[in-house]
């Protein structure tokens, strides 16, 4: 007798509680396959809206920028017109600025009363140079003044005059100071400079001039004039020392 084999199946294991705490494997995701007639999808960001390029349209100039540019091109060819006018003017008449000079001087008085009120008496002889080789000028103001030791003393105002190309005028001019309050260490200062025989004084001027190149050509400045004299006691004091600086 043959004997029949049974099939038996086996029987699920329970798990067991170390085997529930392992992870439970997971299948890998599947890939799809593209068609075969199918494109590849394109990124979003290489994608264009449309196809067509657009050409920027050329916008007409307005009339007022045409305008300003005009303005523009005349203003700069008119300041260099200009300025060939004036480095041709230069060059031709080659203008040169007045000089103010001290051609002599007489001290006449020097006291002081109650030892600080000053009264003095100085007459120069002012030399107003042109140096021009070309031109006139015209002096509409002038005026000096005197000064000793940074105290001003006396003024003198000169009537308006003209000088001629290379020509000097002289004027004469009266500085007049009376009962002139000084400190006490200039009052000293100035007897000490008396008794010594060497007065040092300043004399500053202030001119308003006009060069005449021509009957269009004419410009007006401001001249700036100081001297430093040094004359000899009163009443006879005569001019030993001078400077004097011009400038505008």
């Amino acid at each position: 007798m043959y004997r029949q084999r049974s099939t038996r199946h086996p029987q699920p294991q329970p798990h067991s509680a170390h085997d529930s705490h392992l992870p439970t494997p997971v299948p890998p995701p599947r890939q799809h396959q593209p068609h075969s007639g199918s494109r590849p999808r394109q990124p979003a960001q290489h994608r264009h809206s449309s196809g067509l390029v657009r050409v920027p349209t050329r916008r007409k100039t307005r009339p007022l920028a045409w305008l300003v540019a005009g303005f523009c091109a005349l203003f700069w060819v008119m300041v260099i017109v200009a300025g060939l006018a004036i480095l041709i003017i230069y060059l031709v008449f080659r203008p040169r600025n007045p000089k103010f000079d001290i051609t002599s001087a007489t001290l006449n008085a020097a006291y002081l009363d109650m030892g600080y009120l000053l009264n003095a008496d100085l007459t120069i002889l002012a030399n107003f140079t042109n140096p021009n080789k070309k031109g006139r000028v015209d002096f509409h103001y002038a005026i000096l003044d005197l000064y000793h030791g940074g105290h001003q003393l006396a003024s003198s105002y000169i009537d308006p005059f003209s000088t001629m190309s290379h020509e000097s005028r002289f004027q004469d001019v009266h500085l007049v100071s009376s009962q002139v309050r000084l400190p006490l260490e200039q009052s000293q200062q100035l007897k000490k400079e008396v008794d010594s025989g060497r007065v040092k004084f300043e004399v500053k001027g202030l001119f308003r001039a006009r060069s005449n190149l021509g009957s269009f050509l004419q410009y007006s400045y401001w001249l700036y004039a100081r001297c430093t004299i040094v004359v000899t006691s009163p009443p006879t004091g005569v001019l030993i020392g001078r400077k004097c600086v011009t400038k505008r």
